[in-house]
């Protein structure tokens, strides 16, 4: 099983740990896109800070981000499971999972970034500032520069079980399974169950919750049905609706009563 999540937009602090090694990341299919984002950026914030604000679309209380990304080949890199905070990591809680757990973690989770593409929870990353939504003035849009690297390196990972596909709409665009994938392929949204409205913000925290039951079920689902079958046993009150033609995805619609 492969899980596809989105970054969070804050970070923990980068730390006192051996800086990053750009080659030592997974999907090595990625590294020269990577290094291309990553020489475009720091150069972008080592220069014009009010520029590179307005490229990075931050606010006037987010100007320390700027600095941070001047720093990202020096500053000490931890885990990305460390350093991706927010609704959905605090709800998945990495850190309190069982050793067994947290081996499922690293082999089966995959997050998405506008900075590094994709990597797993337990690369080794600096804190840093890049949403997928980002246009560089040399790259240009970030979510275009990764189509084809991913497109070549996201077929690989998924190998042949099931993708579970949790990520918001503009790091959906980056990389969308096609084909053969696309059929073993779940995607899933958070509905408030009386008024089948989607659920907005607390939609990051059933998600965590999802991966959490799974990871910690040792549950491993071979296909979309399976995976509907093992979260209703889970708890979960799922509905579906299996592709109407061939080479497209599964979408999952999970019920909640109390949106919190």
């Amino acid at each position: 099983m492969l899980v596809l999540l989105p970054p969070s937009e804050g970070k923990a602090p980068s730390g006192r740990g051996t800086a990053l090694k750009l080659e030592s990341l997974s999907l090595p299919w990625l590294t020269e896109a990577r290094r291309a984002v990553l020489d475009e950026l720091a150069e972008l914030c080592a220069g014009d800070e009010e520029k590179a604000r307005e490229v990075l679309g931050l606010s006037e209380g987010l100007r320390g981000e700027i600095a941070k990304n001047t720093q990202l080949r020096s500053a000490g890199a931890r885990p990305a499971g460390e350093i991706y905070t927010g609704v959905l990591y605090d709800a998945l809680d990495l850190a309190s999972l069982d050793t067994s757990a947290k081996r499922r973690a690293g082999r089966s989770l995959l997050v998405f970034s506008g900075l590094w593409g994709a990597v797993r929870v337990t690369d080794r990353i600096p804190s840093y500032r890049c949403s997928m939504g980002v246009r560089l003035p040399g790259l240009g849009a970030l979510g275009s520069h990764w189509r084809t690297p991913m497109a070549a390196a996201l077929p690989e990972a998924a190998g042949d079980g099931l993708v579970l596909d949790l990520r918001s709409s503009a790091y959906a665009g980056a990389w969308k399974p096609k084909g053969e994938v696309a059929g073993r392929t779940a995607t899933v949204r958070v509905l408030h169950a009386p008024t089948r409205k989607v659920v907005s913000h607390f939609n990051k925290a059933t998600k965590g919750r999802i991966v959490r039951s799974l990871l910690a079920a040792g549950a491993a689902p071979a296909d979309p049905a399976e995976l509907v079958e093992t979260l209703r046993d889970l708890g979960y009150e799922v509905e579906v609706q299996a592709p109407a033609r061939a080479g497209t995805a599964w979408a999952l619609d999970v019920l909640v009563n109390e949106v919190h």
